[in-house]
């Protein structure tokens, strides 16, 4: 019985600590790129994570990276806001919703650029790169995802530093799932960092951010 759980017990080690290392690695690297609202220096291009918009409405967390957004913009942090999301099903439209909820709270419509093929930070990141021509960005999401977030596109070239929402409590299961949801994806992360591939969808490039940049406010 001893002799079975010894193997079992040093194999279980070994995981947590393969699931562990590259999430460390990525709060160390990424430690003095992510500032407060108040540090963060004024940049051109803020990119809004998404993080689900069920029933056309964007979830708690979603709204509270929305609400980040919206303060950047109007404290001139930021002049124009990239929203990246999930639209790859016809009756789910995530880059819409964040962008409507962004219009309520008075960032002009024609200062909001939407990424319909965000389908993971991965893509996100390398879209916001190479369709988009994003070279510096404030990184915008909850302080848990913002290390991964910013490995990510600090790594396909963006000079990107990262402002977390602390704007509200979440119910506590929601806040525990998400930074254990963070383990296994610092992981795929890492796989991504090693491989590099494509996102789901490239496609041309697109001047939406340039040209939001000279629209008057």
């Amino acid at each position: 019985m001893w002799r079975c759980r010894a193997p079992l017990a040093v194999l279980c080690a070994l995981g947590v600590y393969v699931l562990l290392l590259p999430l460390g690695w990525m709060y160390v690297a990424s430690a003095r790129y992510r500032l407060g609202a108040a540090q963060a220096p004024p940049t051109a291009v803020g990119i809004v994570f998404g993080a689900g918009a069920p029933q056309g409405r964007p979830s708690p967390m979603l709204a509270g990276r929305l609400e980040l957004a919206a303060a950047l913009y109007h404290g001139g942090k930021v002049q124009v806001l990239l929203v990246t999301g999930d639209n790859s099903r016809s009756h789910y439209n995530e880059p819409l919703v964040m962008r409507d909820y962004l219009i309520d709270r008075g960032v002009p419509r024609g200062r909001i650029v939407l990424d319909y093929a965000g389908f993971d930070t991965w893509d996100s990141c390398v879209r916001a790169k190479k369709i988009f021509g994003v070279d510096r960005a404030i990184l915008i999401t909850q302080r848990f995802h913002l290390p991964r977030a910013l490995t990510l596109c600090r790594s396909v070239g963006i000079d990107a530093i990262g402002v977390g929402d602390d704007s509200r409590p979440y119910a506590p299961v929601a806040t525990v799932i998400s930074y254990l949801r963070e383990l296994p994806a610092g992981l795929k992360a890492a796989l991504f960092l090693a491989i590099r591939p494509d996102p789901h969808f490239l496609g041309p490039k697109e001047p939406g951010v340039e040209q939001a940049l000279h629209t008057p406010r």
